[in-house]
């Protein structure tokens, strides 16, 4: 056994009622992409289910189909929802094959182009089935999406053709939520409700979905941002359409700090627990004596006699090599029980030495890589980076859930 990933129901389910108590009666799609930001999307989505979801959002329409699959596995033969949330591939055989598993699978592409509309139409044309699609409008993250005006209003001219496409949600990106001024946030929405209202002024479209957000859309109590979705919600269910938000990585268990940091005005964030518990057990331990070099290009020498664990993760792993040591860096650590045992030299693809000279242990003793002690926020701030990408780059060998039952902290 290399590593383990335990996700925990209880957890996540106290997650999923923390984000809904702040959104009220507004719909929560939660979302699963990348393979559930690391946590195995095909084990959490009929946790999402069985906590009573209705959408769930994938990359992409393989994933969708994989996802789908585990969910009727698990007994749930029609719901949820599943929306992908890429645009259709840009190459016309793979655009083909995403058309023709999403009909298959029962999901629900986001389209961002007119040109993308025959490739799913043709997908549909021999069944007795219309394909929903929800077209994505780029109010100001200027990355997927069509832009408000003329040529939104092409694409809706276009959708016209296609009677076996069905519109059923519009939806947009916000791209600075976890900004407290909310300005850009605020231009956004506005512009939002202009495409939403042009929809609404064309008699043959009224989607009865919008939708929005990410987690600190959900997070953001300032002043300018707090009233954001309770506004959202309003103007949607006013044009008779259903409000939701989309969150990610605030269900499983983290959110982005509020940009300037502003803790106090973090409404979600102090509410969440991390559903992930990554685990391992010691390989081998190891006296040396005092001199002894440790690991590649002997960064850390031992000053005075070590015991040393080692551990089969590494970067390969997602174990990441910011975590490595040196006798001026203290570096990362890991959890044996209640104790820091802290990382020694570089850590290696696949192997990884510890420092356990103060600890009881022997080979196959436990040790937590990510979980009490040690979190996805203590990797990324030693690497650097978002606690998303230390999630999505874990590669355990084993996956597995820790049954429903009351949600605990350590």
């Amino acid at each position: 056994m290399s590593s383990t990933l335990t996700i925990s129901e209880p957890h996540l389910r106290h997650n999923v009622a923390a984000a809904r108590r702040i959104l009220g009666d507004t719909e929560l799609l939660a979302v699963i992409k990348a393979d559930a930001y690391g946590h195995s999307a095909t084990l959490c989505a009929p946790l999402f289910a069985r906590a009573g979801l209705s959408w769930l959002g994938v990359t992409d329409a393989i994933e969708g189909a994989k996802v789908r699959q585990a969910l009727q596995a698990a007994g749930f033969s029609e719901g949820p929802r599943i929306l992908i949330m890429t645009a259709p591939p840009g190459d016309p055989g793979e655009a083909k094959q995403a058309a023709e598993l999403a009909l298959t699978h029962g999901l629900t592409p986001i389209v961002t182009s007119a040109d993308q509309l025959p490739t799913l139409a043709d997908a549909a044309a021999h069944t007795p089935h219309t394909l929903p699609i929800h077209v994505e409008i780029d109010t100001g993250m200027t990355r997927q999406g069509l832009p408000p005006g003329p040529l939104f209003q092409t694409f809706v001219y276009a959708l016209r053709r296609y009677p076996k496409l069905r519109l059923d949600g519009i939806c947009t990106h916000l791209a600075s939520a976890e900004c407290t001024d909310a300005f850009q946030s605020l231009d956004q929405i506005q512009l939002f409700g202009t495409s939403c209202g042009y929809l609404c002024a064309q008699s043959a479209f009224m989607p009865p979905w919008r939708h929005l957000g990410n987690t600190s859309t959900l997070d953001n109590a300032s002043l300018a941002a707090a009233e954001i979705i309770q506004h959202f919600a309003f103007r949607t269910e006013q044009a008779g359409a259903i409000p939701m938000v989309r969150c990610g990585l605030g269900l499983y268990g983290y959110s982005l700090p509020l940009e300037p940091n502003a803790p106090r005005e973090a409404r979600l964030r102090r509410q969440l627990y991390p559903i992930l518990t990554w685990t391992t057990t010691i390989t081998a331990i190891e006296e040396v004596p005092a001199g002894a070099r440790i690991g590649y290009s002997a960064t850390y020498t031992a000053s005075d006699p070590m015991r040393l664990a080692l551990l089969p993760v590494g970067y390969a792993d997602g174990l990441r090599r910011s975590l490595s040591s040196t006798n001026e860096e203290p570096g990362g650590w890991v959890m044996i029980g209640p104790l820091r045992a802290r990382i020694i030299g570089r850590v290696s693809m696949n192997l990884t030495t510890i420092d356990v000279t103060h600890i009881d242990c022997a080979p196959g003793t436990p040790v937590t890589l990510l979980g009490p002690g040690i979190t996805a926020e203590d990797h990324a701030r030693l690497a650097n980076c978002l606690p998303y990408e230390i999630l999505c780059g874990l590669r355990a060998t084993h996956r597995t859930i820790l049954p429903d039952g009351p949600a605990t902290i350590s």
